[in-house]
């Protein structure tokens, strides 16, 4: 074990790394059967929350099914194309390269460096597209669920947009 997956296997890092990964898969078998309904998710050391119009019933059979894809070995699943870690890697990558670009060691006056900005801005964008699912696979979601379930799940609707809580235990 490499000593990035030791820390990530502590407390409370293993356990969200898991619980976010049946989170994705879960969205992910939601959008297999509601294509193109909006949906978004929440992990955290309890379980994690999903955000969108979906009725309880289907959304527990869609953990479950996650659950069973992940322990089947769809590992894939664990990996959302529109997890928060990909537009936090591009956003890093293209903040530091703006960054860079306004440092006075590029010698041009702030106002003209404009076109540089943008265009490392945009290349810093283009080549972090693959850093983003990497950090998912090695840092922010594991696959592995083991023997964990859906325990409990509630809906609250507070509001116009529907909220679940899916707790999840060993």
């Amino acid at each position: 074990m490499t000593t990035l997956e030791s820390a990530l296997s502590i407390f409370p890092f293993g356990r969200i790394r898991r619980h976010h990964g049946i989170e994705h898969a879960t969205l992910q078998v939601l959008a297999e059967r509601y294509p193109g309904r909006p949906l978004a998710g929440y992990s955290d050391t309890g379980g994690f929350w999903v955000v969108g119009d979906v009725p309880t019933e289907d959304l527990a059979a869609a953990v479950g099914q996650a659950i069973a894809r992940l322990q089947a070995g769809e590992k894939s699943l664990a990996i959302h194309p529109q997890c928060g870690t990909n537009f936090v890697a591009g956003g890093m990558v293209a903040g530091l390269l703006a960054w860079l670009a306004m440092l006075p060691s590029f010698g041009r006056k702030r106002s003209r460096r404009l076109p540089l900005v943008v265009a490392l801005v945009t290349l810093g964008t283009i080549i972090s597209q693959p850093l983003g699912p990497w950090l998912q696979a090695k840092v922010t979601t594991s696959p592995d669920v083991g023997t964990l379930h859906a325990h409990q799940i509630t809906r609250y609707v507070g509001s116009n947009l529907p909220l679940h809580r899916v707790l999840l235990k060993p």
